[in-house]
């Protein structure tokens, strides 16, 4: 079966080869789906997109002129898909439920550590052969209090790495977890209060209606002076621009970010060269208190094995006409 992979980038062809193992052609597009991308599907009936990719309503109907059958995303979240309009077409939808919990916790974690440790400042420093410790008296986790919002696969890996850095942890998520509330060592509690009491707030949660804008200005003036944030869910949990005005009115003490509400066309991209840069992003970049990482969490060894290995049982699964697992209703 031939099949189109739109957004293939140089660090995931290697295992998206091996997850084929000389099954399908593989058309690798290293642009993004798009209404001017599109016609590169020409005669597949399998697309796989990744989270970066558009599949609204318009690129989806140009699909299905194409009679693609299935669209399957390399991704946990599916907001970039519109499900309701490929319910309508007729076109399967599958993605990855999950390709390693454990790395986007992991990366949370070093994204505390980084701020609280003050690590940009010192490799700052550092690069310029300067190794004073002045103003580089950092924090550490034992004995503060993390809230994680967004309890599933990786909100439950990281309650259990904050606590065995020592943490008090509490949890928020409007479906709470089973397993976490059988552990003494985390405790569900209201937004508002966790926002309150918290030291650390992590997002780990998914983009829909309820959770756009989970973060914005009534939800920090809550926030500690002393608190940082961290985002390794979806950039639109967060109103960036008030979390900003907050850093500079010494709101809140720090602010970690994996992802960015419009990084479309900016992460997984090298821009060293643009003269013209995202204004806000700049910004962001520039302060000693914010981490920025590229939309990277996920990128581990295992993650990606994961990630395309069920990307390519999915596709199994549909060629053979069995029951897709991981199909989005």
């Amino acid at each position: 079966m031939k099949i189109a992979i739109f957004s293939t980038h140089e660090f995931e062809r290697p295992y998206l080869e091996d997850a084929n193992n000389g099954e399908h052609e593989l058309i690798f597009i290293e642009e993004a789906l798009g209404l001017k991308t599109v016609k590169q599907a020409e005669g597949c009936k399998t697309v796989v997109i990744f989270s970066s990719d558009d599949a609204g309503e318009k690129v989806l109907k140009e699909l299905k002129k194409r009679e693609i059958e299935l669209l399957t995303t390399r991704s946990a979240g599916t907001d970039h898909i519109n499900l309701t309009i490929a319910k309508e077409l007729g076109i399967l939808i599958s993605h990855v439920p999950e390709y390693s919990p454990n790395a986007i916790a992991e990366h949370c974690i070093a994204l505390t550590l980084a701020l609280y440790r003050k690590l940009k400042k010192t490799f700052r420093q550092i690069d310029t052969y300067n190794f004073s410790l002045n103003n580089l008296v950092g924090y550490e986790i034992e004995n503060k209090t993390v809230g994680i919002c967004g309890t599933g696969d990786i909100g439950q890996r990281l309650a259990k790495l904050f606590f065995g850095f020592g943490a008090k942890v509490l949890l928020f998520d409007a479906k709470e977890n089973t397993y976490l509330k059988k552990r003494s060592y985390c405790t569900y509690v209201s937004k508002a209060e966790l926002f309150k009491k918290c030291d650390v707030i992590s997002l780990n949660l998914p983009l829909n209606k309820k959770t756009e804008n989970f973060v914005s200005g009534a939800e920090i003036d809550k926030m500690k002076p002393t608190a940082i944030l961290i985002n390794t869910g979806r950039g639109e949990l967060v109103d960036t621009k008030a979390v900003l005005s907050a850093l500079e009115d010494k709101k809140i003490a720090g602010f970690g970010m994996d992802v960015y509400e419009n990084e479309k066309g900016i992460f997984y991209k090298d821009l060293s060269q643009e003269k013209k840069k995202n204004k806000l992003l700049q910004s962001l970049i520039q302060r000693d208190n914010v981490i920025v990482t590229a939309h990277q969490a996920f990128l581990t060894d295992n993650a990606l094995q994961n990630m395309m290995e069920t990307t390519f049982e999915n596709i199994a699964q549909f060629e053979s006409g069995s029951v897709l697992e991981n199909k989005i209703e």
